[in-house]
């Protein structure tokens, strides 16, 4: 990465000995000189090799995804930096920072951005819509994907692949030379490559989206087809029962068409996405990675939180309860026996 090898020829350059050569006047000085240097020399190794480490870019999700691995992600609505660290240091493979239905904009997803670099987890941003101007500014911040709602047509689906696409291979806005995706400028290899890294995933969550799944799992530039069982419930009027039969029949066939594809799929055969999708009370993650789910999204963060709050209530007043009644019970024996003893008296 040309931006890794400049920074890191700035940061990790060996600098001039300022000392001077000692002189025949002083010998007993020359074995701690080279003690001294034999030590800044390993610690100069060591150094480097710790920036080396920093500086290597981590494999890309296209690449994690070519090599056959399932990908478990964190969908973030919070808009948390620190929640974000969180689920990075936790080990997910991929956060979505969820611009669609989170309540944070761009600066806010900067924010989260910037943590999960920090602990070298990529992030996929949401988008509010499929236009070019969400996409522009999003990846020009540097994620290392995005997601776009709402992707009903392979006309669609070619317009969504062109948002993120300099010209003539698209309608992106060019600033490549001063954003973050490019480290402001100094990596002067980003525009070489960022088709090749940036994930494009396309979220089918509507029944007209369904009815066209396999035509728009071929479309050049479409990475994965997300499924999106909540929209599509609602789509087909049943927006509070998302587990109805009819809503998960129509999900199995719209895999169906997208995995057989994929295995028809050969190098000459050109593209073929691979399949994402949210896991549900009614169909958790370890059931879409069997039925063979390339990206699997397994939890909110808002939701975990939820969870967890409501647990934390339950256990205290539950456990204030008991305490109550077994101190309720020893006050009547001490009671009894106070009452027996003046009663004795």
């Amino acid at each position: 990465m040309a931006a890794a090898a400049s920074l890191s020829h700035l940061l990790l350059a060996r600098r001039r000995n300022p000392s001077p050569i000692p002189s025949s006047r002083a010998p007993a000085l020359l074995p701690f000189a080279r003690r001294r240097q034999r030590s800044a020399t390993a610690i100069s190794a060591a150094a480097a090799a710790a920036a080396s480490d920093l500086l290597t870019a981590a494999p890309s999700l296209k690449s994690r995804l070519a090599d056959g691995q399932t990908l478990y992600g964190l969908f973030l609505l919070s808009f948390s930096p620190t929640l974000a660290e969180l689920a990075a240091l936790a080990g997910y493979d991929y956060v979505v920072v969820d611009m669609e239905h989170g309540p944070g904009g761009i600066p806010e997803a900067l924010a989260c951005l910037r943590a999960l670099d920090a602990a070298r987890t990529p992030a996929v941003i949401r988008l509010p819509e499929a236009s070019p101007v969400w996409a522009k500014k999003a990846l020009d911040l540097g994620p290392a994907g995005l997601m776009l709602p709402a992707v009903e047509s392979p006309a669609a689906a070619a317009a969504a692949v062109s948002h993120c696409r300099y010209p003539p291979r698209g309608v992106r806005g060019a600033a490549h030379p001063i954003v973050r995706a490019s480290a402001y400028g100094l990596d002067d290899s980003y525009h070489s490559r960022y088709e090749d890294d940036t994930l494009i995933i396309c979220q089918v969550e509507t029944t007209a989206g369904i009815a066209e799944i396999d035509a728009i799992a071929v479309v050049d530039g479409v990475d994965v087809v997300q499924m999106g069982p909540l929209d599509l419930s609602a789509s087909m009027g049943y927006l509070w029962d998302p587990g109805n039969r009819k809503v998960r029949a129509r999900l199995r066939e719209a895999e169906r068409k997208v995995l057989e594809a994929r295995k028809k799929v050969t190098a000459s055969d050109g593209n073929v996405a691979y399949l994402g999708g949210f896991a549900m009370p009614n169909d958790p993650a370890e059931q879409l990675k069997l039925r063979g789910y390339h990206m699997v999204a397994g939890a909110v963060d808002i939701g975990m939180f939820r969870k967890a709050a409501l647990e934390d209530v339950k256990r205290f007043k539950e456990a204030v309860m008991e305490i109550g009644e077994e101190e309720d019970e020893d006050d009547d024996e001490k009671n009894g026996k106070e009452d027996d003893g003046y009663w004795s008296e």
